[in-house]
């Protein structure tokens, strides 16, 4: 049975037993939702102006999670192998890390010592920036992937002494906007941007490009799966032409790569195109099965994006207009 935590705008949903009979509860907060993570049995969000919200009654109630300095809480993750360890990444530009399930949170130093630092603005804020995303390899517990946006994706070493941050590196992206892992997979990552896809075979020394078929380049949100009827990963990716194609405007499509070339997977159950912000995709239990969350909805492919089936639920109106700001699936 999975659960699905979707963060929209100005709500969080979450959908019980989304892939059988599902059942939907909100939770409105007064501040827009950057972020959402499942830490054992607490539901973290992270919102822009009122810093992380923690609950662990099922939204009942909600706590503010003590050690961040930052009102705008911009990423979360949970260690792949270690629920209780527990990212953070704020506007300004901060990671924090909690090892007791998200309750309190301690800074890790140095991440604008880095060279690249003064380079690093958000066109929409030019005077700031923020962590956009964190990745934990689920393959080295001591290595962060860090996205900061824009300007730099950037790596943690961590080790009991604290972390060492190391700079960009030739190749990688400068708008990251979600990184993909997966733990069968040693060495690998994917990564969407505003800059275009890269992706990497070795655990991010250098980053390659391959976008034959790829017709639209500002990337969003990619999720990978390694199904066995395959020789290649499936990577699935989120893209528009443009940011205001993405956000405000609404003409974003799906692709899939298996193999050398993208494929663009219109008309398969899941609106793409005219109307509909960039998805936000999500690996399932299964190789070949992922999850969106746009503003049309919630959808569920089993096939690898072959075909999509509507979530049971319905959303109310207002998510229409409104781009989905972090999905988390839990099986």
């Amino acid at each position: 049975m999975s659960t699905l935590y979707a963060a929209y705008e100005d709500s969080l949903f979450v959908v019980a037993d989304a892939d059988g009979d599902p059942t939907l509860r909100s939770h409105r907060f007064d501040s827009r939702p950057e972020s959402v993570a499942v830490a054992g049995g607490a539901v973290l969000v992270g919102t822009f102006e009122h810093g992380l919200r923690r609950s662990s009654d099922a939204g009942k109630s909600w706590t503010r999670a003590d050690g961040i300095e930052q009102d705008a809480v911009t990423a979360l993750a949970v260690a792949p192998n270690d629920p209780n360890t527990v990212y953070a990444g704020t506007e300004p530009s901060r990671v924090y890390r909690s090892t007791d399930g998200g309750r309190t949170f301690e800074r890790l130093d140095g991440l604008t010592d880095l060279p690249s630092s003064s380079e690093w603005s958000f066109p929409p804020r030019p005077d700031t920036h923020h962590v956009r995303w964190i990745e934990p390899d689920p393959n080295d517990p001591n290595l962060l992937h860090v996205a900061v946006e824009a300007g730099a994706q950037v790596r943690g070493h961590l080790s009991d002494g604290g972390v060492r941050w190391e700079d960009r590196v030739p190749g990688s992206r400068l708008d990251v906007h979600s990184i993909a892992t997966h733990p069968e997979a040693q060495n690998r990552a994917w990564v969407a941007a505003g800059d275009g896809y890269a992706e990497t075979t070795d655990g991010g020394n250098s980053w390659q490009h391959p976008d034959a078929g790829l017709e639209h380049t500002y990337c969003w949100s990619v999720a990978v799966g390694l199904p066995e009827s395959t020789d290649s990963p499936q990577v699935l990716l989120t893209a528009a032409s443009g940011a205001n194609a993405a956000h405000r405007r609404g003409k974003a499509y799906l692709y899939r790569r298996e193999g050398n070339v993208w494929e663009r997977l219109d008309d398969r159950g899941i609106p793409t195109g005219e109307g509909t912000y960039r998805a936000v995709l999500e690996r399932g239990a299964g190789e070949s099965t992922f999850w969106a969350a746009n503003n049309h909805g919630l959808y569920r492919t089993r096939d690898g994006g072959d075909s999509w089936d509507r979530v049971g639920v319905t959303l109310p109106d207002r998510v229409h207009d409104q781009c989905c700001r972090g999905l988390v699936v839990v099986d």
